[in-house]
């Protein structure tokens, strides 16, 4: 086989042509995609810290709800007293046992609206943890197709570069042979050998680079790579222009998202904080069954009902301190917000670019590689009649493998840079990308927990 033809092989093992047959057990990018949505514990540890949030809403709500408490008290109780005046006194002396059991529920009617804000801020801060998610969940699926775009291009480099030895072996040996009889000089020889020397180092750097890449595959995919299949970029699911792109960015990006939801948190910690400055109402009843409470009384039964009006008049200022810091908070929020917009355009458009840049660039290197296989045939006859020297071979020789590299890079960050844009615009998704796997909802908790009065089990059996 000729270093044209493998390293052809080579080079496509990473394009996008379905021309290329690929074994059944093969493993595209869309299944290392899924393996690594579903396995990535980084992504199982947030959707836990999601379904920890959602448990603040109860918690929130539960300022609308009665508190009931029961009490129960028994003992030992000794009396030794005098009653009555003068000479008409009564000595009473004894022990007995005590028990009385009672009951008591409260019920705040009224909080500033406390409660009510406390409850919206707990569902905003659910929203926001959601969009965390969503971050984590790009930046996982980014993650894993880059690294699947760098098993396939640092394996691809290292059979150019294995490719490249056996030519240069067979370079070698020819030089050898023609210096025998006399057509080229010991130089010739001691240049195939230096070349050689060269490309066997370059082929054990290749190698080790595609042992970390191998090891990084495993970290974030979750499996081994075998048999992988060419990637392709993701065009087809990304809008036609960069101001297309750059709204959709402003409006769907998480991180974007997620700082509007913090603006709210912030607005309504501002209404919690001011709650404290109205007055609070409530109710409170209670009933107590007491047996034998004293010597004299074997029994005593004793119920209640007050409604209560507080009215705070000043509580050393504090409170104004907390709605003054409150309110510069939803400055800072706002200002955030700003920022993480700004952002968001800037990398928008630099995803952009760098897209555009590759396509141009995997064109221009296929000119490349074809230029230089012309060249290095060409250069090989010359060398055949005496017009070019060995040296002016292996030099064409290693123009052709560095072309052929350069055109594994390109196409390399052709994939990737496409996953990139959908990545900045927030639509780096299972359910955009098609994947073949069951979509985290994590509404679903949410709704299984929000109105539980009681219980401590969670809903997955823990």
């Amino acid at each position: 086989m000729t270093f044209r033809t493998v390293g052809l092989m080579a080079t496509l093992a990473i394009a996008f042509s379905p021309a290329i047959a690929t074994p059944a057990t093969s493993a595209s990018i869309d299944d290392s995609l899924v393996n690594a949505y579903q396995t990535n514990p980084q992504l199982s540890a947030q959707r836990a810290y999601v379904r920890a949030t959602d448990e603040s809403v109860p918690q929130a709500l539960s300022g609308y709800r009665p508190r009931l408490a029961i009490t129960a008290t028994g003992g030992y109780q000794y009396t030794d007293l005098v009653s009555g005046v003068g000479d008409l006194t009564t000595p009473i002396r004894g022990g007995q046992i005590t028990r009385s059991v009672g009951a008591t529920a409260s019920q705040t009617l009224f909080n500033g609206f406390q409660t009510a804000n406390r409850t919206r801020a707990a569902e905003t801060q659910v929203s926001a943890a959601r969009e965390g998610l969503r971050v984590l969940e790009q930046t996982v699926l980014l993650s894993a197709a880059t690294i699947y775009m760098d098993y396939l291009r640092d394996s691809a480099t290292v059979e150019v570069q294995r490719t490249n030895v056996r030519v240069l072996e067979q370079t070698l040996s020819q030089t050898r042979q023609r210096f025998k009889v006399g057509d080229v000089t010991q130089t010739d020889v001691s240049q195939a050998e230096a070349q050689l020397a060269a490309g066997r180092t370059q082929l054990q750097s290749a190698l080790a680079v595609l042992t970390t890449t191998r090891a990084n595959f495993v970290r974030i995919i979750g499996m081994q790579p075998q048999a992988l299949q060419p990637g392709a970029p993701v065009d087809r699911v990304l809008p036609r222009t960069i101001e297309a792109a750059v709204k959709i960015g402003l409006t769907e990006n998480p991180n974007v998202t997620a700082a509007m939801f913090g603006v709210d948190v912030s607005y309504l910690q501002v209404k919690i904080n001011e709650g404290a400055l109205f007055p609070t109402v409530s109710v409170q009843a209670s009933v107590q069954q007491a047996f034998e409470p004293s010597i004299t009384v074997p029994r005593q039964f004793a119920a209640s009902a007050v409604a209560q009006v507080s009215v705070p008049i000043y509580q050393g200022g504090a409170e104004y301190a907390l709605i003054r810091q409150s309110r510069e908070t939803l400055a800072q929020q706002r200002l955030n917000l700003q920022q993480v917009r700004d952002q968001t355009t800037a990398n928008v458009i630099q995803a952009w670019g760098q897209l555009d840049a590759t396509k141009a660039q995997v064109s221009s290197a296929r000119d490349q590689v074809r230029a230089s296989e012309v060249a290095l045939n060409g250069v090989r006859d010359e060398a055949r009649v005496g017009q070019r020297t060995t040296y002016d071979v292996l030099i064409a020789q290693q123009s052709l493998v560095n072309a052929r590299i350069s055109l594994v890079t390109a196409q390399h960050d052709r994939v990737v840079a496409s996953y990139s844009v959908l990545n900045a615009i927030g639509r780096l998704s299972p359910t955009v990308l098609g994947l073949n796997t069951e979509v985290y909802d994590p509404s679903e908790h949410y709704h299984q927990v929000r109105d539980n009065w009681f219980g401590v089990r969670t809903p997955d059996g823990r």
